[in-house]
């Protein structure tokens, strides 16, 4: 917490401002944006690897959190603050650091991926500013940061040269796909049937669920987008840039679509207990992956020529 008190002894608006609007780079929807823009139009191999780091590091991030159960620095110390405008988006248990994991995930995978320094730097400077925005703003504890950015540089480090050889091998994907999706499937089930204190804040125990669903909906989603891709589709991420730029343009407003516009009718349909958000997280990847390539390779390619 002594670190915590000394970045709340610094805190001016600029700051606030600043860091705030960093904290942003370390969300969600950054990061599907980000995974597609690179798997539609830079290296979709590429782009199958900064998804899974990102998908199995929240999967390692949310058991941590709902197992151990660390509370947020203004609940451990009621006299700590907190910059106000981050409460919002600091959902769920504290240990580890969600935005920490995302941001390191997905920038130090494209630090790792590519060799072009401009581009290495800046992911890098992405990777140390986004946790610090977390202490900055006080929502997140030194161990909260360091724990996420150990899991997501481990995870880093080994999948790459790992997945670089899974694509060379006939079922290598396919198997370590349905692997992803067998772990997400198990820590749903463990969701599900463990007997977690009665202690256990209750809304923190219903975002731990509705994360859970939500993962193992998007890891099935690119699992069977990955099969569509490779029976029917096979694309290529290059193309002529106004290909791509429809492609992207396009492609992004129907992926935020279905993640706005199908929220209440699947919540009206299926009800809130988290197969809503696991259906529509599963049809985002499923177009991301496979029925947005087949669609355009069959399509929008010769509409645009």
């Amino acid at each position: 917490m002594q670190i915590l008190y000394w970045f709340q002894s610094i805190r001016n608006p600029v700051l606030d401002r600043f860091f705030s609007l960093v904290t942003m780079l370390g969300e969600e929807t950054v990061f599907l944006v980000l995974g597609i823009l690179i798997f539609w139009c830079v290296n979709k191999q590429k782009g199958y690897f900064i998804l899974s780091v990102g998908f199995l590091g929240l999967l390692v991030n949310q058991f941590l959190k709902i197992s151990c159960r660390v509370p947020r620095p203004w609940v451990k110390d009621p006299q700590f603050t907190i910059v106000e405008s981050a409460r919002e988006a600091a959902t769920g248990y504290s240990f580890p650091s969600g935005h920490t994991q995302i941001s390191v995930g997905a920038y130090g995978s494209i630090a790792r991926a590519w060799k072009n320094r401009t581009l290495r730097f800046f992911s890098v400077l992405l990777c140390v500013l986004v946790p610090v925005s977390r202490l900055y703003l006080g929502v997140h504890t030194l161990a909260d940061v360091a724990t996420s950015v150990l899991v997501a540089l481990l995870l880093i480090f080994v999948l790459y040269p790992w997945m670089n050889r899974l694509f060379n091998k006939k079922h290598g994907m396919r198997l370590f796909l349905g692997g992803m999706a067998v772990l997400s499937l198990g820590y749903l089930i463990y969701m599900l049937v463990f007997s977690f204190p009665m202690d256990t804040d209750a809304k923190n125990l219903a975002d731990a669920m509705a994360n859970a669903y939500k993962i193992f909906g998007s890891i099935v989603g690119v699992w069977l987008g990955y099969e569509l891709d490779c029976r029917f589709v096979r694309f290529e991420a290059k193309a002529p840039w106004k290909t791509q730029l429809m492609k992207l343009v396009l492609g992004i407003f129907i992926v935020l679509l279905i993640k706005s516009a199908l929220k209440e009718p699947l919540y009206l349909l299926c009800g809130k207990d988290g197969m809503a958000d696991s259906i529509r997280y599963f049809l985002i990847t499923l177009f991301v992956c496979g029925v947005w390539p087949f669609v355009f390779s069959r399509f929008g390619e010769k509409q645009i020529k």
